[in-house]
Protein backbone atom coordinates (compact mmCIF):
# COMPACT_ATOMS: atom_id res chain seq x y z
CA UNK A 1 0.00 0.00 0.00
CA UNK A 2 1.52 3.45 -0.71
CA UNK A 3 2.74 5.57 2.08
CA UNK A 4 0.23 7.76 3.28
CA UNK A 5 -2.71 5.62 1.86
CA UNK A 6 -4.86 4.59 4.63
CA UNK A 7 -8.24 2.45 5.10
CA UNK A 8 -10.71 2.06 7.52
CA UNK A 9 -12.37 -0.44 6.81
CA UNK A 10 -15.23 -2.96 8.68
CA UNK A 11 -16.26 0.41 10.28
CA UNK A 12 -19.88 0.16 9.40
CA UNK A 13 -19.44 3.17 7.40
CA UNK A 14 -20.24 4.25 4.33
CA UNK A 15 -17.45 4.37 1.82
CA UNK A 16 -17.10 6.57 -1.08
CA UNK A 17 -14.74 5.08 -3.61
CA UNK A 18 -13.31 6.20 -6.51
CA UNK A 19 -10.71 4.42 -8.83
CA UNK A 20 -10.06 5.49 -12.38
CA UNK A 21 -8.80 3.70 -15.55
CA UNK A 22 -5.05 2.73 -16.28
CA UNK A 23 -3.25 5.77 -17.02
CA UNK A 24 -7.11 7.63 -16.97
CA UNK A 25 -7.79 7.21 -20.96
CA UNK A 26 -11.55 7.00 -21.29
CA UNK A 27 -12.37 3.48 -21.23
CA UNK A 28 -15.72 3.98 -20.56
CA UNK A 29 -16.22 6.56 -23.26
CA UNK A 30 -19.00 4.77 -24.97
CA UNK A 31 -22.55 4.37 -23.77
CA UNK A 32 -22.09 0.19 -24.29
CA UNK A 33 -19.00 0.30 -21.98
CA UNK A 34 -20.74 2.50 -19.05
CA UNK A 35 -23.63 0.03 -19.08
CA UNK A 36 -21.26 -2.52 -18.77
CA UNK A 37 -19.73 -1.13 -15.92
CA UNK A 38 -23.96 -0.82 -14.61
CA UNK A 39 -24.27 -4.47 -15.02
CA UNK A 40 -21.33 -5.15 -13.37
CA UNK A 41 -22.09 -2.94 -10.37
CA UNK A 42 -25.56 -4.57 -9.96
CA UNK A 43 -23.59 -8.02 -9.83
CA UNK A 44 -21.37 -7.48 -7.24
CA UNK A 45 -24.18 -5.83 -5.28
CA UNK A 46 -26.15 -9.25 -4.96
CA UNK A 47 -23.07 -11.16 -4.93
CA UNK A 48 -21.62 -9.57 -1.68
CA UNK A 49 -25.14 -8.29 -0.13
CA UNK A 50 -23.78 -4.64 -0.36
CA UNK A 51 -25.88 -1.63 -0.49
CA UNK A 52 -25.58 0.84 -3.29
CA UNK A 53 -26.84 4.68 -2.29
CA UNK A 54 -25.09 6.41 -5.14
CA UNK A 55 -22.52 6.15 -8.60
CA UNK A 56 -21.50 7.80 -11.73
CA UNK A 57 -19.88 6.04 -14.44
CA UNK A 58 -17.42 8.48 -16.18
CA UNK A 59 -15.41 8.13 -19.21
CA UNK A 60 -12.37 7.49 -17.22
CA UNK A 61 -13.48 6.92 -14.02
CA UNK A 62 -15.90 5.88 -11.02
CA UNK A 63 -17.38 7.04 -8.02
CA UNK A 64 -19.09 4.80 -5.44
CA UNK A 65 -21.13 5.31 -1.90
CA UNK A 66 -21.84 2.11 -0.40
CA UNK A 67 -22.14 0.30 2.31
CA UNK A 68 -19.31 -2.67 3.32
CA UNK A 69 -20.08 -6.29 2.29
CA UNK A 70 -22.11 -8.73 4.73
CA UNK A 71 -19.80 -11.36 3.40
CA UNK A 72 -15.71 -10.79 2.69
CA UNK A 73 -14.45 -6.98 2.82
CA UNK A 74 -15.08 -3.90 0.96
CA UNK A 75 -12.15 -4.48 -1.17
CA UNK A 76 -12.54 -8.10 -2.27
CA UNK A 77 -15.93 -6.32 -3.51
CA UNK A 78 -14.38 -3.97 -5.45
CA UNK A 79 -11.55 -6.35 -6.98
CA UNK A 80 -14.34 -8.13 -8.20
CA UNK A 81 -16.68 -5.48 -9.34
CA UNK A 82 -13.25 -3.88 -11.47
CA UNK A 83 -12.41 -7.70 -12.29
CA UNK A 84 -16.18 -8.31 -14.02
CA UNK A 85 -15.82 -5.23 -16.10
CA UNK A 86 -12.35 -5.71 -17.42
CA UNK A 87 -13.29 -9.22 -18.76
CA UNK A 88 -16.29 -7.96 -21.02
CA UNK A 89 -14.24 -5.06 -22.26
CA UNK A 90 -10.75 -5.83 -22.46
CA UNK A 91 -9.87 -9.46 -21.44
CA UNK A 92 -7.28 -9.95 -24.12
CA UNK A 93 -6.36 -6.68 -23.62
CA UNK A 94 -2.43 -5.71 -23.54
CA UNK A 95 -2.45 -3.44 -20.54
CA UNK A 96 -4.62 -3.23 -17.26
CA UNK A 97 -8.19 -1.92 -17.62
CA UNK A 98 -8.23 -0.40 -14.29
CA UNK A 99 -5.58 1.47 -11.68
CA UNK A 100 -4.76 -0.86 -9.38
CA UNK A 101 -5.37 0.87 -6.35
CA UNK A 102 -8.69 2.44 -5.52
CA UNK A 103 -9.55 6.06 -3.23
CA UNK A 104 -11.68 5.35 -0.09
CA UNK A 105 -12.80 8.07 2.34
CA UNK A 106 -15.49 7.21 4.89
CA UNK A 107 -18.82 8.86 4.67
CA UNK A 108 -20.31 9.51 8.78
CA UNK A 109 -22.86 11.66 9.21
CA UNK A 110 -26.12 13.27 6.47
CA UNK A 111 -24.45 15.64 5.68
CA UNK A 112 -21.54 13.97 4.17
CA UNK A 113 -23.48 11.38 2.06
CA UNK A 114 -25.60 14.12 0.71
CA UNK A 115 -22.32 16.19 0.06
CA UNK A 116 -20.78 12.77 -1.99
CA UNK A 117 -24.13 12.55 -3.84
CA UNK A 118 -24.11 15.56 -5.35
CA UNK A 119 -20.61 15.95 -5.96
CA UNK A 120 -20.98 12.30 -8.07
CA UNK A 121 -24.43 13.68 -9.83
CA UNK A 122 -22.77 17.39 -11.02
CA UNK A 123 -19.60 15.56 -12.25
CA UNK A 124 -21.03 15.00 -15.70
CA UNK A 125 -21.82 18.68 -15.38
CA UNK A 126 -18.60 20.06 -14.12
CA UNK A 127 -16.92 18.24 -16.91
CA UNK A 128 -19.05 19.69 -19.44
CA UNK A 129 -20.72 16.39 -20.58
CA UNK A 130 -23.94 17.70 -20.49
CA UNK A 131 -26.15 20.49 -19.31
CA UNK A 132 -28.07 18.78 -16.20
CA UNK A 133 -27.33 15.89 -13.83
CA UNK A 134 -30.78 14.20 -15.35
CA UNK A 135 -29.17 14.16 -18.75
CA UNK A 136 -26.47 11.50 -17.58
CA UNK A 137 -27.78 7.89 -17.67
CA UNK A 138 -24.97 6.21 -16.18
CA UNK A 139 -25.64 7.59 -12.18
CA UNK A 140 -28.07 7.43 -9.80
CA UNK A 141 -29.28 11.12 -10.14
CA UNK A 142 -32.57 9.74 -11.99
CA UNK A 143 -33.44 7.36 -9.33
CA UNK A 144 -32.98 10.33 -6.60
CA UNK A 145 -35.04 12.38 -8.77
CA UNK A 146 -38.29 10.66 -9.79
CA UNK A 147 -37.87 7.03 -8.25
CA UNK A 148 -37.48 5.79 -11.35
CA UNK A 149 -35.63 2.27 -11.33
CA UNK A 150 -32.14 1.20 -13.18
CA UNK A 151 -29.90 -1.30 -13.78
CA UNK A 152 -28.69 -1.01 -10.38
CA UNK A 153 -30.74 -1.25 -7.11
CA UNK A 154 -30.38 2.14 -5.39
CA UNK A 155 -30.59 1.82 -1.82
CA UNK A 156 -33.12 5.51 -0.84
CA UNK A 157 -36.06 6.32 0.52
CA UNK A 158 -37.82 5.77 -2.83
CA UNK A 159 -36.68 1.88 -2.30
CA UNK A 160 -37.93 1.63 1.30
CA UNK A 161 -41.42 2.67 0.20
CA UNK A 162 -41.51 0.52 -2.50
CA UNK A 163 -40.32 -2.50 -0.06
CA UNK A 164 -42.80 -1.17 2.52
CA UNK A 165 -46.12 -1.17 -0.49
CA UNK A 166 -44.63 -5.01 -1.61
CA UNK A 167 -44.92 -6.11 2.42
CA UNK A 168 -40.95 -6.53 2.96
CA UNK A 169 -39.75 -6.70 6.30
CA UNK A 170 -36.17 -7.28 7.64
CA UNK A 171 -35.40 -10.26 9.24
CA UNK A 172 -32.99 -8.61 12.06
CA UNK A 173 -30.70 -11.01 13.76
CA UNK A 174 -28.03 -10.82 16.58
CA UNK A 175 -24.60 -9.65 15.76
CA UNK A 176 -22.19 -6.74 16.17
CA UNK A 177 -23.48 -3.12 15.96
CA UNK A 178 -24.45 -1.77 12.83
CA UNK A 179 -24.90 -5.07 10.74
CA UNK A 180 -27.28 -4.08 8.46
CA UNK A 181 -30.23 -6.78 8.72
CA UNK A 182 -30.86 -9.01 5.18
CA UNK A 183 -33.93 -8.26 3.85
CA UNK A 184 -36.31 -10.70 2.53
CA UNK A 185 -35.80 -10.35 -1.21
CA UNK A 186 -34.39 -11.41 -4.23
CA UNK A 187 -31.63 -8.69 -4.49
CA UNK A 188 -30.45 -9.78 -0.96
CA UNK A 189 -30.37 -6.09 -0.18
CA UNK A 190 -29.12 -5.45 3.59
CA UNK A 191 -31.54 -2.32 4.15
CA UNK A 192 -29.32 0.45 4.81
CA UNK A 193 -32.35 2.62 6.05
CA UNK A 194 -33.98 0.24 8.00
CA UNK A 195 -32.53 1.11 11.81
CA UNK A 196 -29.50 3.30 10.55
CA UNK A 197 -30.93 5.84 13.20
CA UNK A 198 -30.69 3.72 15.89
CA UNK A 199 -27.46 1.91 15.40
CA UNK A 200 -25.93 5.83 14.64
CA UNK A 201 -27.14 7.00 18.07
CA UNK A 202 -25.81 3.79 20.14
CA UNK A 203 -22.44 4.41 18.62
CA UNK A 204 -22.57 7.51 19.89
CA UNK A 205 -23.76 6.64 22.90
CA UNK A 206 -21.17 3.72 23.22
CA UNK A 207 -17.93 5.86 22.15
CA UNK A 208 -19.44 8.49 25.32
CA UNK A 209 -19.18 6.24 27.51
CA UNK A 210 -15.83 5.09 26.66
CA UNK A 211 -14.68 8.54 26.58
CA UNK A 212 -16.77 8.95 29.81
CA UNK A 213 -14.69 6.08 31.71
CA UNK A 214 -11.06 7.30 30.72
Amino acid sequence: MPWGLRRFQKSEQLHFVTFSCYHRPPKLATGQARSVFEQSLEQTRRAYSLCVLGYVAMPEHVHLLLTEPQIKALSSALQALKQSVSRTLALRAAEPFWQARYYDFNVWGEEKRVEKLRYMHRNPVARGLVARPEEWAWSSFRHYATGVEGTVEIESEWTARKREQLGVRPVVRTGPVFRFPPWQSSGGASGFWFGWATRRARADRNLKQRRIAR
